[in-house]
């Protein structure tokens, strides 16, 4: 696969020496910690959470903290460019480390240097809307980078197809856990629209395969040949692309289909819980399960008027949730977007307590409690492949 990198920036460009001049001379905004314990720049919330999902990315292998803050130091935030220039300078870095590495056949270091040039370059594209050109190219760097991390681990990982529209098939990773002609159990984890599966290679594929469970990382935004996400979002219901990553990992002859779950990370709709509540196939999901379509509904009724008060539970107040026939787990933060007890109130329904769901609210005091465990998605994880080995009886191989 031919790597397609955003060019590097060259300390002999008047443009760049003028940008690093202004870093240095600047009075670049200070970190500060706020009382919730997050870092942050005064006025740049966005960057602010994009800077703590890379911190934490490092317990997995997905950043160094030194590196995200020598990084952070360098940055001119009266510059636009510069947040975008000094990650793709660290992505670099790491890339061309990983690359050397592995020409020496230090496989181990160049898988770590490629999985935090992922992480490295998504940060870059974050924030800000670059042109098309500068958009497509950080996507083939991370996806250059995935590749050749996939090709370089053992047992070997895979990119693949996942046909959904005519014009937009969907692209996945798949890691096995297991030698090629084993079936094993797997796990499908899906991020929500927008968020990219790069990200899942450090956050969430060393959680499945230590406990013998196969992992396919799949997002929404396709394989870039056809269509434009942005086309799709609009004219399609997301949630009929799940049948579709179903229909393709049930069909493959190194997964158990008795044995297949789905995890929606870092939910905040309830596409993953729309798509499964009429698919029997599932063996565990974590997700919602509903509880955002519920609030949402609910919100709507109070604003046309219909009801002025809270609303108390009814039988069409999550659907969703008394669809879905597989064992669920959901997973909130108490400092998330939703409060503990608004969580607990959308999914205390009289069936819940005869099926088995489990309700798990991580509290500040022990961490991952901001919204989708970005503070600290390591203690979440652990939590969540522990309940997914559970359920689909899986073990360290």
């Amino acid at each position: 696969m031919q790597d397609l990198l955003p060019p590097v920036p060259d300390c002999r460009d008047s443009s760049y020496r003028a940008h690093i001049a202004r870093a240095e001379s600047s009075s670049v905004i200070g970190f500060d910690l706020n009382r919730e314990g997050w870092i942050w720049w005064p006025e740049r919330e966005d960057l602010s959470l994009e800077f703590m999902r890379l911190l934490a990315a490092a317990q997995d292998g997905g950043s160094m903290v030194s590196e995200c803050w020598l990084t952070a130091s360098r940055i001119d935030f009266s510059d636009d460019d510069s947040w975008c220039l000094e990650w793709v300078r660290t992505a670099e870095a790491n890339h061309e480390r990983g690359n050397a590495a592995a020409a020496n056949g230090n496989l181990v270091t160049a898988r770590s240097n490629w999985l935090r040039a992922i992480n490295y370059y998504q940060a870059a594209a974050h924030p800000f809307d670059h042109s098309p050109d500068r958009q497509r190219t950080m996507l083939a760097a991370m996806r250059a980078c995935a590749a050749k991390y996939l090709r370089h681990r053992q047992p070997r990982g895979e990119v693949v197809s996942i046909p959904w529209l005519g014009e937009f098939a969907l692209q996945g990773y798949f890691l096995p856990a297991r030698p090629a002609g084993d079936r094993a159990p797997v796990v499908i984890c899906i991020g929500e629209p927008g968020h990219r599966k790069e990200e899942f290679l450090s956050k969430l594929a060393r959680h499945a395969v230590d406990r013998g469970i196969s992992l396919l990382a799949v997002d929404l935004l396709g394989d870039g040949t056809g269509a434009r996400f942005e086309d799709v979002v609009r004219r399609y219901e997301l949630e009929l692309a799940v049948e579709h990553i179903m229909d393709y990992v049930a069909g493959r002859d190194d997964v158990d289909a008795g044995r297949i779950a789905i995890l929606g990370d870092g939910w905040s709709s309830s596409f993953v819980a729309r798509g499964i509540a009429s698919d029997g196939r599932y063996a565990a999901a974590v997700c919602d399960g509903g509880i955002w379509d519920s609030h949402e509904r609910m919100f709507l009724k109070r604003r046309i008027g219909r009801s002025r008060t809270t609303v108390a539970w009814s039988p069409e107040t999550n659907r969703l949730l008394r669809n879905i026939s597989c064992p669920l787990l959901v997973t909130a933060g108490g400092r998330g977007w939703l409060k503990p007890d608004r969580v607990v109130a959308l999914t205390d329904q009289p069936w819940v307590g005869h099926r088995d769901f489990t309700l798990k609210i991580f509290e500040g005091a022990e961490t991952a409690a901001a919204q989708g465990h970005i503070d600290n998605p390591t203690l979440a994880n652990e939590f969540i492949f522990d309940w997914l080995a559970s359920r689909l009886g899986a073990s360290a191989p």
